[in-house]
């Protein structure tokens, strides 16, 4: 062979490989798609189909089991998808999710991924299971991840046939932000099998890919003009609040509330909030502490969580530092601090991302005054998947004035890395300033990360400042600097009952200021396997140790003197495939801890007997023999998960731990009668448990909510 058609040839294989697979959308005229599940209208006869994915797991590259076919159609105001999954044993698919944003982790599924801005960034991920639950999120930390707080309108049915099981889907225009006059939008679609454990996609059927890399995806070409009306969402609330606690008269709470949604163009949207109110909101799951430094509790308030992928900052800051934690707006040590009015503005303009908020507080006697707070966040894409940004809060839930912090990130990310390898580099900067506080107020860090299919390495190092404590934000341990390190090997051996291994090391080493250390720990996994059959089996070890420079508290009356301690800790964990209709993890910790003694054992259950029914229960026990003390913290959680369709659901959570000795559930009842109505039933019941008086009713909560909107 010639040089020169060697060089004709690599050519060839590299421009036929550079060139993104398309898929032509039908355009809808004068044609109505009644959402069923049955892909029966003469318009899906004649749209362009995706006949091909090809298999990821868990032989990547090969022909996938059973075939997928996929069409989109589009009107002015719609988008359509009709997707078949064919399946000759469609008994044997495992379905059990449905409740409206269920994991869909390990059920069949599919998911698949729109880049409606062609930025390779950020998009919309959206997932149906055959009994029609379904599932949406954003892309985040560039395609590494999820954001599954944001909650979009739209709609899907299913159907399950003797050659598997097919869906349609809808989705407003008026849910999504895009690119004005952009005619083609990113693509990508996934399936999950999951009695074979196979996952086939589209394009960037990799290992190392996820579907959320969107430098990966195919074109969905020939969209419409969009025509989204004047882009106007009125929802209004009414709410009834009953409430009685102990020692106190019952009290009846009828409120109002108003959410006012506007695009200004099709990538930028406001949203107003008055007197908001939060009254579906789950309650927090209770955990047990036996560390220095305060538990992180994840923010679960809709207002919040929509679009709160934009303050996402820099790669590497873990719970360490979290420079806007919204939390810290509308809640004050635990007690709940009521909202006037809110706003936000979050979109993007060419190249830039953009996300704003600001909420003014109303004042609580004897906790907190009237307050206004806020935050902002810019995003500049630069080169192909990397981004350069700023951050910025203002406020204070106290009141204090002059409160702000400033912050600026730049993350270097590539997918062709080596050729096809990922790999991340970031920096970041952090200040804060508050009244009375001098110097120290200052955070900094760096991270690089190889995080690929077979290896995945990573370095993390963190400066935080003894002052650096964000009014908005998280910053559990101040005055440290943080060093991890983590080496991750993952192969597949051929022809075995092992689907995978994975050999897990992380060092965390943690110094004051002056480089005197006080944590550290090596987290190592000698023995971490996948089954075929979807079981999974760990055996940890790892050294680990504190340098406490005053008394612990632990627990009342047992205080750990000042020193330095080191200890052994052990993990034995086993997993059974949730494939099943009854599946469940056992893990026990075991070894020293600091001069005695600590176990810990946790116990979950999951049984699934129908589709429309599940059971969870978790028992976590810690038995702790200490020289200074001995004492057991018990927690039991069970919750319980009905449904007669994904749009109505019933679910009760019920929790006790023994340090609090109270025993509280959350029961709600939703049910979505239209894109944009809900009706809420909450009741809230809580017992404690008293020396003399054995249990005693405490309070008890009837919330009932009922929201509809309107479009324009």
């Amino acid at each position: 062979m010639t040089f020169r058609l060697r060089v004709l040839i690599c050519w060839s294989w590299l421009l036929a490989s550079a060139v993104a697979q398309t898929l032509v959308v039908y355009p809808l005229e004068n044609e109505t798609i009644h959402l069923d599940g049955i892909l029966d209208e003469p318009a899906w006869q004649r749209a362009d189909a995706i006949t091909h994915l090809t298999m990821v797991e868990p032989h990547e590259g090969a022909e996938p089991t059973f075939q997928t076919i996929v069409k989109v159609l589009a009107d002015e105001r719609h988008i359509y998808l009709g997707i078949m999954c064919y399946d000759p044993q469609p008994d044997k698919i495992v379905v059990y999710s449905r409740i409206r944003d269920s994991y869909l982790r390990s059920e069949d599924w599919i998911k698949f991924v729109l880049d409606t801005n062609r930025d390779q960034r950020t998009g919309f991920i959206f997932g149906v299971n055959p009994a029609g639950t379904r599932y949406d999120a954003l892309v985040a930390n560039f395609g590494e991840g999820e954001n599954r707080n944001w909650d979009g309108i739209w709609d899907a049915r299913t159907q399950m046939t003797r050659e598997g099981w097919s869906v349609e889907i809808v989705i407003p225009i008026h849910t999504l932000t895009y690119a004005a006059g952009q005619r083609e939008w990113g693509f990508n679609i996934e399936r999950n099998i999951q009695r074979l454990l196979e996952r086939d996609r589209w394009t960037g059927a990799r290992r190392d890919y996820r579907l959320g890399q969107l430098a990966h995806a195919g074109l969905l070409v020939g969209l419409p003009a969009f025509q989204p009306g004047y882009g106007v969402t009125l929802k209004l609330s009414g709410i009834n609040r009953m409430e009685n606690a102990r020692h106190q008269h019952p009290r009846y709470q009828p409120d109002l509330s108003l959410d006012v949604i506007q695009k200004i163009t099709p990538d930028v949207t406001a949203q107003l909030t008055v007197n908001t109110d939060f009254a579906e909101t789950e309650v927090d799951a209770r955990r047990t502490n036996l560390t220095r430094f305060p538990l992180f509790f994840p923010e679960k308030r809709a207002f919040f969580l929509e679009g709160s992928d934009v303050f996402s900052f820099g790669i590497g800051l873990g719970r360490e530092v979290i420079p806007f934690f919204s939390r810290r707006i509308g809640l004050y040590r635990g007690q709940k601090v009521p909202i006037l009015w809110g706003g936000k503005l979050n979109g993007r303009v060419r190249n830039t991302n953009f996300g704003a908020l600001v909420t003014r507080t109303e004042p609580v006697a004897g906790l907190v005054p009237a307050t206004t707070m806020g935050a902002f966040r810019i995003k500049q894409n630069v080169l192909s998947e990397s981004a350069v940004g700023l951050i910025g809060t203002w406020g204070d839930p106290l009141g204090v004035t002059y409160a702000w912090l400033l912050g600026v990130d730049m993350t270097y990310r590539t997918s062709v890395f080596r050729g096809d390898k990922n790999f991340l580099a970031g920096v970041w900067f952090l200040q804060n300033h508050h009244p009375g506080r001098r110097g120290g107020d200052r955070a900094m860090g760096f991270k690089i990360d190889y995080p690929n299919d077979l290896w995945d390495v990573a370095l993390t190092v963190k400066m935080i400042g003894q002052n650096f404590q964000p009014s908005l934000g998280f910053v559990p341990r101040p005055g440290i600097i943080s060093y991890r390190m983590g080496v991750d090997y993952m192969p597949r051996p051929q022809g075995t009952f092992i689907r995978r291994f994975f050999f897990e090391s992380g060092l965390r080493y943690i110094t004051d200021l002056h480089h005197r250390w006080e944590s550290y720990s090596l987290f190592t996994a000698p023995i971490h396997f996948l089954l075929e059959s979807g079981d999974r089996f760990e055996f940890n070890i790892m050294p680990q140790g504190e340098y406490l420079k005053a008394e612990f508290p632990i627990r009342d009356g047992v205080i750990i003197p000042p020193g330095a301690y080191h200890w052994w800790r052990y993990r034995l964990e086993f997993e059974s495939a949730s494939k099943r209709w009854i599946s469940g993890q056992a893990t026990w910790w075991f070894g020293s801890f600091y001069e005695g003694r600590l176990d810990q054992i946790e116990l979950r259950l999951r049984l699934r007997p129908a589709s429309n029914f599940n059971f969870y229960l978790n028992f976590e026990k810690n038995v702790v023999r200490l020289p200074q003390g001995n004492f057991t913290q018990n927690l039991f959680g069970s919750r319980f998960q009905f449904s007669l369709s994904p749009d109505f659901e019933v679910s009760s959570f019920i929790q006790y731990d023994s340090d609090s000795r109270s025993l509280g559930s959350n029961t709600r009842l939703r049910w979505h009668f239209s894109m944009l109505g809900d009706l809420f039933i909450v009741y809230n019941h809580n017992l404690q448990y008293f020396p003399h008086w054995h249990w005693q009713y405490d309070s008890n909560q009837l919330i009932v909510k009922l929201s509809y909107g309107l479009w324009y």
